[in-house]
């Protein structure tokens, strides 16, 4: 079909292609306007939804307050509002955050979590950090002042996190990740000796650098509990030291926190879940982008409303894809010893796990060779997945399918034997009802 453009509509067409072109391309200049700020995402802008801003919504009431503890603020009852298990806690010792001047490794900040939720504290802090998971617009970071003489009111940031929580680290959408660097006696990261990004994919070694860590795992070794030292230009690490801890008492003052502990288990569902995140929230984004730009391409070249473009449904498929392959655990390192926590988090979180007739839940460790029993993100319960744009959840169902029912044999799915495939399909279809009946 030969397509006839009056000069005016070209010269609209080429507009609108080299601006999206400029505003989604991978190299865009530190500093220009993130495409997410723009329609059709506004990230800014929209309103939004997420557990935090609903306890904030909840705070303006003339009835409702947080209680103060003397010690630690409103942290106590900031994780009780939000459901938020305290056997979650993992501690930070890198100066890699908001509160910075807070944090050294005699007061490392620590961090909570549930499925949605990331709560940040800092002795003696100045805000309580927190994150939520808004279903359509990802990571959305607030604070809430630690003082006691003003009503508890939770503020929505507009940039300032996002400096650092919207990169290729996270997936170039607002959302979460998790550092391991060489940190020095002060706490101040030595970047030129490198810094990880941590996710399920990690090599053990690589892990958790500037952090504490208590729990057993082995001949494993990783970067926690210990401080760098600089040997010529290169940072070193003691790792045997640092390895295999059940208690941190001696390394700073523990009694300063709501739990002694640093949980290893806590730790990488922390690293995992993070990037799964980031992943729905990627998808949710490009499926939207592509769709608006398709609509904007179907009023120029004046065809029908609600034809996807090729290129449009390319995005589409590369989206799901990528969720897909975070949510089935691909290339997830491989254990080569039993790991255990210390602070009872994962009998909790497997508590938590909703459970198919056989008592079985995507919830549930393995801890020997791999983080869980059924190689499936606990994630696909939560809002986000739910409010993903029908056209890259079906993609993301159909092609899960596809791989559980044995139909892709690929490499990129080869660490899921018949077994996990025939199980975690059971499971889904059972506790899950949009991956039934397909």
């Amino acid at each position: 079909m030969q397509i006839q453009l009056t000069c005016k509509k070209w010269h609209r067409l080429v507009f609108w292609v080299a601006a999206t072109l400029f505003a989604s391309g991978p190299d865009r200049v530190a500093g220009q306007s993130a495409d997410f700020e723009l329609s059709p995402i506004l990230y800014n802008e929209a309103p939004v939804d997420d557990a935090v801003a609903r306890l904030g919504k909840l705070l303006r009431e003339p009835d409702t307050a947080l209680a103060w503890d003397e010690e630690h603020g409103y942290l106590p009852a900031v994780l009780e509002a939000l459901d938020v298990p305290v056997t979650s806690q993992v501690l930070v010792f890198s100066k890699t955050s908001l509160q910075l001047h807070r944090i050294t490794p005699r007061r490392p900040r620590a961090v909570y979590f549930n499925d949605d939720v990331y709560v940040g504290w800092c002795q003696n802090g100045d805000v309580i950090e927190l994150a939520a998971t808004d279903a359509s617009q990802g990571a959305v970071f607030y604070t809430l002042a630690q003082r006691p003489e003003r009503s508890a009111e939770i503020i929505r940031d507009r940039g300032q996190c996002i400096t650092c929580h919207a990169s290729s680290r996270t997936q170039n959408v607002p959302g979460y990740l998790v550092r391991s660097v060489f940190a020095r006696r002060d706490g101040q990261p030595e970047y030129g000796s490198g810094t990880f990004l941590t996710d399920h994919t990690s090599d053990f070694a690589d892990r958790w650098g500037g952090w504490y860590v208590s729990g057993t795992h082995g001949d494993m070794r990783h970067m926690g509990n210990e401080v760098c030292e600089i040997g010529g230009r290169e940072a070193e690490l003691d790792r045997e030291a640092g390895a295999n801890r059940t208690s941190l008492d001696d390394l700073f003052p523990v009694d300063k926190y709501l739990t002694p502990h640093s949980d290893l288990v806590a730790l990488m569902v922390l690293a995992q879940q993070t990037q799964m995140h980031n992943a729905l929230t990627a998808a949710n984004f490009e499926t939207r982008r592509a769709i608006h730009q398709s609509t904007q391409m179907n009023e120029l070249l004046e065809r029908p409303q609600g034809q996807l473009s090729e290129i449009a449904t390319r995005r589409i498929e590369r989206a799901a894809e990528n969720v897909v392959e975070h949510l089935l655990m691909c290339g997830e390192f491989e254990l080569q010893d039993a790991i255990e926590g210390t602070s009872g988090f994962a009998e909790e979180f497997q508590r938590r796990g909703v459970r198919d007739s056989k008592d079985r839940s995507l919830f549930d460790f393995d801890l020997t060779t791999r983080l869980f029993k059924y190689p499936c993100s606990h994630l696909v319960y939560t809002p986000a997945f739910d409010a993903l744009p029908d056209e890259v959840r079906r993609r993301v169902i159909e092609r899960t399918l596809r791989v559980l029912r044995g139909e892709d044999n690929s490499e990129t799915f080869a660490h899921l034997s018949s077994a996990d495939r025939r199980a975690i399909l059971e499971i889904l279809e059972e506790t899950k009802p949009e991956f039934a009946g397909r």
